[in-house]
């Protein structure tokens, strides 16, 4: 594991030296550029102040998350067993996806108010329509002779939906949440943004109207190393659902 992370990690560092050689040669404002070892300075100065503000975003995330799972499960499973209510369904949900965030968001705030019923929804409307298509997908992808074995020795429908279909879908499934999850907290804060008490997109927008860019990108800092610890629970959660799958890789 951590020999596949390591050209990552050196990536990221040699970015981060780059970067922080630039600003020390070329002598640019900290108010236009800060370098990355004052952003990691507004991060220890600040850590309560933005440990504060994390957990809202991470509960609106983790809320929002679970919302989009489940809607995106009932929604494949309907559309499995009703394939002429998807053909007239799935336009609805592709256009659901070409809605502009900076529209779509003050709206739910100004509908719902500033607690976390927009963050939820606004989190779910983001990350549900990866899900339904890698499930969908999936389901499409299981072999017909193992459906044909399947009926063959009486099993209902839903007998090969729940023995062959979904089976074969749950690859699919995880590609999809690991997509998804890479949206949930860019979602969650642009909620926050739009309007809301607390959270990291309140200390981002109060960073940017204080003209403290070092703030700002510590806050975005953050936010980033929160979407990928969920990234990495994801990649951990699916290794431990399909642990017969990576063994076959392996060998």
């Amino acid at each position: 594991m951590l020999a596949r992370a390591l050209p990552a990690c050196l990536s990221i560092a040699a970015a981060l030296a780059l970067w922080e050689a630039y600003v020390r040669l070329s002598g640019i404002s900290p108010l236009v550029l800060p370098a990355p070892s004052r952003v990691a300075q507004q991060i220890a100065a600040n850590r309560s102040l933005l440990w504060q503000n994390l957990l809202p975003t991470l509960r609106a995330t983790l809320l929002g998350f679970a919302v989009s799972i489940a809607t995106a499960f009932i929604l494949s499973v309907v559309l499995d067993f009703a394939p002429r209510l998807r053909r007239a369904l799935f336009p609805v949900f592709v256009v659901s996806q070409t809605l502009p965030l900076v529209a779509i968001a003050p709206l739910m705030v100004l509908w719902f108010g500033f607690d976390l019923t927009p963050k939820i929804l606004l989190v779910a409307l983001v990350t549900f329509f990866p899900m339904l298509v890698a499930l969908v997908d999936g389901y499409a992808s299981t072999e017909g002779e193992i459906e044909a074995l399947l009926r063959s020795m009486g099993a209902t429908r839903a007998g090969v939906f729940r023995r062959a279909r979904l089976p074969s879908a749950l690859p699919f499934f995880f590609a999809g949440l690991r997509i998804s999850v890479t949206y949930a907290v860019v979602a969650a804060i642009f909620a926050e943004y739009a309007g809301a008490r607390a959270g990291i997109g309140i200390v981002i927008l109060n960073a940017k109207n204080s003209f403290r860019p070092d703030l700002m990108l510590a806050a975005v800092a953050v936010s980033s190393a929160l979407t990928l610890l969920l990234f990495g629970l994801v990649v951990a959660l699916q290794r431990a659902a399909l642990g017969w799958q990576h063994a076959g890789t392996a060998r």
